[in-house]
């Protein structure tokens, strides 16, 4: 077992509990494993009746993979993909599972976070909640299944899934990524009347109309979230987009599959790790990504991507 993870079960309830708080319990691949060990010992268990999910620490539930091991394991040839399958392998384990589970997503909740929480049975956000898919500051994709909800979740879903936008638990129960509240109501401004920019703006299947209605809208919002686009990796963002009109047909196993064969030709395409070094390693924030703008991304190599 991970010296990351706690496990107990107490009148008949197991619970999980991610304890590497001063990362925000990003996940580590022996972290997935023990998960997986302690779920399969408590399949078949009738001591057990449902399970839990909580983190450790004062920030947050899960601020994601830990990707800067991930980048690393790229640069020395090393087997990423191994990774990315025992990630995606405990997703759906967790929400197949045949005992009820229950994750508690308070504060931090992004990335592989949202994979082993967001595909339960009962998802409890609170007033403290902050989520995000932060995939394409790092030249990546929203992944670990999430796609199935944010292909789901409108203007909004494709809002989030482009520019990493972060986004509070009430707007998480709008998008169907929680079921409850602990906190009673909560805000949700990405569906606020100030909001409807983004219904405006995302209107559109296209990464280059979307970036041109939002940096010709009236709203100083929507000219932003522009900017924050334009910032993202490039390549990046058409796969994602690509991946998100695709997911709206599919399963949420077939998701993480697609995720899986996404990976293998956009992690290794140089992207990525010059993300995870500009965003967490030399913290510079000016990643040199392979494409100038969005409009310089070829058709064909986002094709290729998805011609698996």
């Amino acid at each position: 077992m991970s010296e990351f993870i706690v496990t107990e079960v107490q009148d008949g309830i197991a619970r999980i509990t991610l304890n590497r708080p001063r990362a925000i319990n990003a996940l580590t691949e022996d972290m997935f494993i023990a998960m997986y060990e302690a779920l399969t010992a408590w399949h078949d268990d009738d001591a057990v009746t449902a399970v839990e999910l909580a983190g450790n620490g004062d920030r947050g539930f899960c601020a994601g993979a830990d990707v800067r091991a991930l980048a690393e394991t790229v640069r020395d040839g090393g087997p990423f993909l191994r990774y990315l399958e025992t990630e995606y392998a405990l997703d759906i384990m967790l929400a197949n599972y045949p005992k009820p589970v229950t994750s508690f997503l308070r504060g931090i909740a992004m990335g592989g976070g949202l994979g082993i929480g967001a595909h339960v049975d009962r998802r409890i956000v609170y007033a403290d909640t902050v989520m995000a898919m932060p995939e394409t500051k790092i030249g990546f994709f929203p992944d670990a299944g999430v796609m199935y909800q944010l292909s789901r979740a409108g203007a909004v879903g494709k809002h989030v899934a482009l520019t990493s936008a972060t986004f509070t638990g009430g707007d998480a129960l709008l998008m169907g990524l929680a079921d409850e509240s602990a906190d009673g109501d909560l805000p949700a401004p990405m569906f606020d009347e100030s909001a409807a920019w983004i219904h405006e703006c995302y209107a559109s299947d296209d990464v280059l109309e979307v970036v041109a209605a939002l940096e010709s809208h009236p709203s100083e919002q929507a000219r932003a979230a522009a900017r924050d686009l334009r910032a993202r990796s490039p390549f990046s963002v058409h796969v994602a987009m690509r991946a998100l009109v695709r997911a709206r047909r599919l399963h949420l196993a077939e998701v993480l599959a697609q995720d899986l064969r996404l990976a293998e030709t956009v992690i290794p395409s140089g992207d990525f790790v010059e993300g995870v070094r500009a965003l967490l390693v030399d913290k510079d924030n000016a990643p040199a990504w392979r494409h100038a703008s969005l409009e310089d991304v070829p058709a064909d190599e986002v094709d290729r991507v998805f011609a698996y």
